[in-house]
């Protein structure tokens, strides 16, 4: 599959805007920062600070059209020509909210359990690749195609909420 750029960013603006309406709302939210252009975040991967009566949390938002498939993405090269490893394979994030824009389901899953249970058993699920154009050139990203119900069965703590 090809994308442009445009079509990327579309997809994540809608996505950090949900998830931050629906963590505004919550009881327990002191406040919810959005640091997608904090420098200083995006080396980490992280895109929200979502302060709470408990504490900081810190999230990585991944936005998605393809809910029919019945999978997430999960990014294990964001540019293969670079040589710039998935941002899931090393976000700084507490958790990783994957949301699909056209269903509004968000599934949260905690960081680094998935991303440690991936790593074991990532051979088994399909690799996938897409193209993103911008501009004159082109990146590919690379990932792997992992059943919702497997994650939410073999990985503690994965919830999924209708937003």
């Amino acid at each position: 599959m090809t994308y442009t750029m445009h079509d990327g960013l579309e997809v994540a603006k809608l996505a950090a805007t949900d998830i931050e309406a629906r963590l505004c709302f919550k009881p327990e939210t002191i406040s919810v920062v959005n640091v997608e252009d904090d420098p200083d975040y995006q080396c980490r991967d992280v895109d929200l600070i979502w302060t709470t009566q408990t504490g900081e949390i810190l999230i990585e938002i991944k936005g998605d059209r393809w809910n029919k498939t019945r999978n997430l993405f999960f990014e294990t090269h964001s540019n293969l020509e670079k040589g710039t490893p998935g941002c899931f394979l090393y976000t700084e994030a507490d958790w990783l909210f994957y949301y699909f824009v056209n269903t509004r389901q968000l599934y949260r899953l905690p960081m680094p359990k998935t991303r440690e249970w991936f790593l074991i058993t990532m051979r088994r699920f399909r690799e996938r690749s897409t193209t993103t154009l911008g501009g004159n050139s082109y990146y590919t990203t690379v990932g792997r195609l992992v059943p919702i119900t497997t994650v939410m069965l073999e990985v503690a703590g994965v919830k999924m909420e209708q937003l």
